[in-house]
């Protein structure tokens, strides 16, 4: 490279070599780090995440969907009996069980339980198993459609979001009729607030999900976030699992959703305070724009 006419090749060389940490520190910014589970949160720097807690991670692998198989034992499901669950992850590629799994808000599965009336919510774990399966003991309380929602990260994948149903032989509950429902809530030991913005949701436009606790001392964190969230359409073709938006440990707390569809949706939320874990609910009519 030849120097630019009025400098000598000694100012030329110490112009280059000033110039020489430059590109180093444009490759280092090149690397970003982002959330699996909410990919809009992204940094130049390794952390994380500011509204999930989960690790920023930099070259995400693209979102495929891993398969699920759900077995159970007995296969003749009775209402009120224990039966036990058994789910086996399988990759996308050539079907072969997954066994390796990280770990998400302090558990390696997570598990949504919701009938078809919408009046049994269970959210809980089940266990891993030496053949990289994962089992849980339930009791059905009665007859009818159930939707389970599993919440899981296979290993050098992304977070995966899979529902399966079960049907349960016997009388089947009435369909639901969702109707709006903001009123405050009593739950284990405090009163959950609740009202949204937009006051009417519209399909397809996120919506901000507000709540206030009534007490706040001591809440706290619970499963690695303030918050856990579930929504669900009243035909259960829509499940959501979310996490605040907003929160900082003081008595508000910000969800933000975007319902897919103009129905009826419920929206589960549990907070912990004082080593309790509150459960709420509340029913959301969303319509169309226009």
């Amino acid at each position: 490279m030849r120097s630019p006419q009025g400098i000598n090749r000694r100012q030329f060389a110490a112009r280059l070599a000033a110039l020489a940490p430059f590109p180093a520190l444009l490759r280092a910014q090149e690397t970003v780090y982002s959330c699996p589970m909410d990919p809009d949160v992204r940094s130049n720097q390794p952390g994380v995440c500011k509204r999930c807690g989960m690790k920023l991670v930099s070259g995400v692998p693209d979102q495929v969907e891993y398969h699920l198989d759900l077995t159970t034992t007995p296969r003749a499901i009775k209402a009120g009996e224990p039966v036990k669950l058994e789910f086996a992850v399988h990759d996308p590629y050539k079907d072969r069980q997954v066994t390796a799994f990280q770990t998400v808000h302090e558990k390696l599965y997570h598990m949504y339980v919701v009938s078809q009336d919408m009046k049994f919510f269970l959210h809980d774990h089940p266990v891993y198993q030496p053949d990289g399966s994962f089992d849980y003991t339930i009791k059905f309380p009665q007859g009818g459609m159930y939707r389970i929602l599993s919440d899981f990260y296979p290993d050098g994948a992304t977070p995966q979001l899979i529902a399966k149903t079960v049907l349960v032989p016997g009388p089947a509950p009435a369909p639901i009729q969702i109707a709006k429902d903001y009123s405050a809530k009593s739950a284990e030991n405090m009163q959950v607030s609740f009202w949204t913005d937009p006051v009417q949701p519209i399909a397809a436009f996120t919506t901000q999900l507000h709540f206030k606790l009534d007490p706040a001392d001591g809440f706290e964190k619970w499963l690695g976030a303030w918050g856990h969230m579930l929504v669900a359409s009243d035909d259960l073709v829509d499940m959501i699992h979310t996490h605040p938006f907003i929160a900082d440990g003081g008595p508000e707390v910000q969800f933000d959703v975007t319902f897919p569809r103009a129905r009826g949706y419920r929206v589960w939320v549990q907070f912990q305070r004082k080593g309790v874990v509150n459960l709420a609910h509340f029913d959301v009519p969303v319509t169309e724009l226009g």
